[in-house]
């Protein structure tokens, strides 16, 4: 956090100020009741608009280690009290964003509010500094050069590697936890499209779900250099996705942005995300790359749903779950007959079915299961021959065929290099 050089005095943001010196918070000029908790985290925000002010930095300027109180419970209900005053809300923050595992942010404009003299003295200030600028622009300083020099990254190394933690689901609702899951392990998927990054499985990454750990103790258990993160609130047909970059050597917030969009160009926004991603790390994109991730086309709601539930269910691996998957894949299929993944969905879980039918009477009979899963790994490479799932699922089906089942897991990886089931 940085360091303040002057404490400020009345701070003003949207309809309210903060009087530092009285202890109050006003509202059009009208004293606002705000308790004693809620009033200092808001004075700590607002010294540091824009930036993230973590969990533990709360905790260690407002709740001293000997306070005898549950701190994530306290300061929960201390945030609410805040947003409950200022008629703010974690869904559309106005003030103050939550940043999911982190802390918060002072989202508002913000502007001090001077005593008249203090006033005078900063124009006598600013007066001082014009002149000294004008004197060193006439002596020839390069000022450009000067800023270049003092704003350059210091130890700036290349980002190679980052994991998407699991996004947390805004709804409060557990029967949307398979859909920002699936939204996890797209954007995971989108991302590992990039041949430049070394991008962690969803498998690794689902075992932060929930967790407190710290970014940088999470980088160096995984070995990466960045951490996306971030939030999904989903109501009815509108999908509103919170994203951010972390840097995890550092714990340094590099990038965050809010995106708004309907359901149905869910995809598009998924490209859209691992392209300004990309760019924000600075990672170079071949011509490739940058046409698969640009090609993204709208999907129906109902499709995208079902196909997310299906994939949520061939993860448990069970035979009931292999059963329901079925049933989500080709509902989606019923919904949009030429979407690519829900036919990889189909042949992954009949192929699953195959495999442990071999061993159990309870599964479907082995050829059986198996032929379906041929004929709907060939549909989706038919529909999406850019699709590396749908490479991997035929692949599957033609693993006794060594030289043909490793011409499609090579051209999966080349669509995706860290698609780890195809590695």
């Amino acid at each position: 956090m940085p360091v303040l050089h002057r404490p400020r005095e009345v701070i003003r943001f949207g309809p309210f100020e903060l009087d530092l010196r009285a202890g109050e918070l006003r509202k059009h000029g009208r004293k606002t009741r705000l308790q004693q908790q809620p009033f200092r985290v808001l004075a700590l925000l607002l010294e540091h608009p824009g930036e993230v002010v973590t969990r533990e930095e709360l905790r260690q300027v407002i709740w001293p280690a000997d306070t005898f109180v549950d701190f994530h419970e306290g300061l929960d209900a201390t945030i609410y009290k805040l947003r409950n005053t200022l008629g703010d809300s974690s869904e559309n923050p106005r003030f103050v964003e939550t940043l999911p595992r982190r802390g918060y942010r002072f989202i508002a404009a913000v502007e001090e509010v001077l005593p008249k003299t203090t006033r005078a003295r900063n124009l006598l200030t600013l007066a001082g500094v014009l002149t000294a600028v004008v004197l060193a622009l006439l002596f020839g300083l390069n000022l450009a050069g000067t800023r270049d020099r003092l704003f350059r990254r210091t130890g700036n190394r290349p980002i190679r590697s980052l994991v998407v933690l699991p996004l947390q689901n805004l709804s409060g609702d557990p029967s949307q936890e398979y859909f920002v899951d699936g939204m996890t392990e797209a954007l995971t998927t989108d991302l590992g499209k990039i041949g430049a990054l070394r991008v962690i499985s969803r498998t690794s990454a689902m075992q932060y779900k929930g967790t407190r750990k710290a970014l940088p103790e999470i980088g160096r258990e995984l070995n990466v250099d960045v951490v996306v993160e971030g939030a999904v609130l989903l109501s009815g047909e509108r999908l509103r996705i919170t994203t951010q970059l972390v840097e995890t050597s550092s714990d340094r917030h590099l990038w965050a942005e809010t995106y708004e969009r309907d359901l149905r160009d869910v995809l598009v926004l998924q490209d859209e995300l691992a392209l300004t991603i990309a760019k924000q790390i600075q990672v170079k994109l071949s011509v490739d790359e940058q046409t698969r991730l640009a090609t993204a086309h709208s999907v129906d709601a109902e499709a995208l749903e079902a196909y997310l539930q299906g994939r949520e269910e061939w993860n448990k691996w069970t035979e009931e779950s292999s059963k329901k998957s079925i049933k989500y894949f080709e509902q989606a299929v019923r919904k949009n007959p030429a979407y690519a993944p829900a036919w990889a969905g189909i042949s992954d879980a009949y192929m699953l079915r195959h495999i442990l039918g071999a061993y159990s009477q309870a599964f479907s009979p082995p050829q059986e299961a198996f032929q379906k899963a041929k004929t709907a790994a060939l549909k989706a490479v038919e529909l999406d021959p850019s699709l590396s799932e749908a490479h991997v699922s035929l692949a599957s089906v033609l693993l006794f065929q060594w030289t043909a089942a490793e011409e499609e897991l090579q051209r999966a990886i080349a669509l995706n290099p860290s698609n780890a089931m195809a590695h």
